[in-house]
């Protein structure tokens, strides 16, 4: 077996910038339409949709910002705490 240096013996996902390689066509993809729904429908709704569908797929060591949002609404709105003052 090959052992490979870069990115992690081969195993890693691939990424462009700052978004996985899935979340980008996505976008690439929404951004077209969003385009063309600018130019013929006149409206800006697409693109607003492709901007926040952008900001929350980015990725930062392997998490995204809406995983970030997850593990926040877990932690301080769905989950109980246990204090014990002593």
């Amino acid at each position: 077996m090959k052992e490979y240096i870069y990115p992690q013996n081969l195993k890693a996902t691939s990424n462009i910038w700052m978004w996985s390689l899935r979340d980008f066509v996505i976008l690439i993809i929404s951004t077209l339409i969003s385009v063309l729904a600018v130019v013929h429908a006149k409206t800006l709704m697409p693109g607003v949709a492709t901007l926040v569908f952008a900001f929350l797929a980015m990725r930062f060591d392997e998490d995204t910002v809406i995983d970030f949002i997850k593990t926040a609404t877990k932690y301080f709105i769905t989950s109980q705490q246990y204090y014990e003052w002593r």
